[in-house]
């Protein structure tokens, strides 16, 4: 789950975020994420690395910031992490190939 892999060109914290979605979907991750301070030496980057990737999560409806209780998987959250991680090798496919956010969107919609 804490590997990242140094010939990956994205950013470290989408390289972060990618990690953790994986984890969720396959069900390794646990139902409280430890502190960001600990994710990021598991890394072996910058804590504030970790909360970027964190925050991403929690935008995208996986990850639930608790006052007092953490970092919490949302039930349900291995499914959607699963196909977020899909669409964003959808996206990049498609844009090395030269097509569009809305030239995807409108093929998408087509179906």
């Amino acid at each position: 789950m804490l590997i990242l892999e140094a010939e990956d060109p994205r950013p470290l914290h989408e390289q972060v975020a990618a990690a953790l979605r994986r984890a969720i979907a396959d069900g390794s991750a646990p139902e409280r994420l430890p502190p960001a301070r600990d994710l990021a030496a598991a890394f072996d980057v910058n804590p504030n690395t970790v909360l970027r990737a964190l925050r991403e999560l929690r935008d995208e409806g996986l990850l639930e910031f608790r006052r007092g209780r953490g970092i919490r998987v949302i039930p349900g959250a291995d499914r959607r992490g699963e196909f977020i991680d899909r669409v964003r090798e959808l996206v990049r496919d498609a844009e090395k190939a030269g097509h569009t956010r809305a030239d995807l969107m409108t093929m998408i919609e087509e179906m």
